[in-house]
C-alpha cells in the first residue's frame, strides 16, 4: 500500500510541476520583453543623461535582461528536452533567440546613433 501511495504522489508532483512550468513560461516571457524594453529606453530614449551615464545604465539593464532571458530560456528548454532529448540547447529557445536578436539590433542602432551624434551637425532652426 505504501508503494502505491508513493507512486500516486510522484505522479501528482509531476503533473503539478508541469502545470507550474506552463504557468511560468508566459510570465517569464513577458518579463523578458519588458526587460528588453527597459534596455531600449535606457539606450535611446533617455535624453537627460550624458553618453557615459547612458552606457553604464544600459549595461546594467543589459545584465538584467540577460538574466531574465536566461531564466526564461531554462523554462522553455524543459519543453524541448521532452521532445528532443539529445539536442536540448539553451540557445534554441525563443527567449534567448529574442534576446540575442534584440541586443544585436540595439547595438547596431546604438553605434549608428553615436556616429551621427558625433559626426553630423544638427541645427535647431533650419529655414529655407
Amino acid at each position: 500500500m505504501r508503494v502505491r501511495t508513493k507512486i500516486v504522489m510522484l505522479c501528482w508532483w509531476r503533473e503539478a510541476r508541469s502545470m507550474l512550468v506552463e504557468i511560468a513560461k508566459p510570465i517569464t516571457f513577458v518579463l523578458c520583453i519588458l526587460a528588453l524594453y527597459a534596455l531600449f529606453y535606457a539606450a535611446f530614449l533617455n535624453p537627460s543623461e550624458d553618453l557615459q551615464q547612458r552606457i553604464w545604465d544600459a549595461m546594467g539593464k543589459l545584465a538584467v535582461a540577460g538574466g531574465v532571458s536566461l531564466v526564461s530560456g531554462l523554462l522553455f528548454r524543459e519543453e524541448l528536452r521532452d521532445r528532443h532529448a539529445a539536442s536540448a540547447r539553451l540557445a534554441a529557445t525563443l527567449p534567448v533567440k529574442m534576446f540575442c536578436w534584440a541586443v544585436g539590433g540595439m547595438l547596431i542602432l546604438f553605434f549608428i546613433s553615436w556616429y551621427l551624434h558625433s559626426q553630423c551637425v544638427w541645427y535647431r532652426d533650419v529655414r529655407f
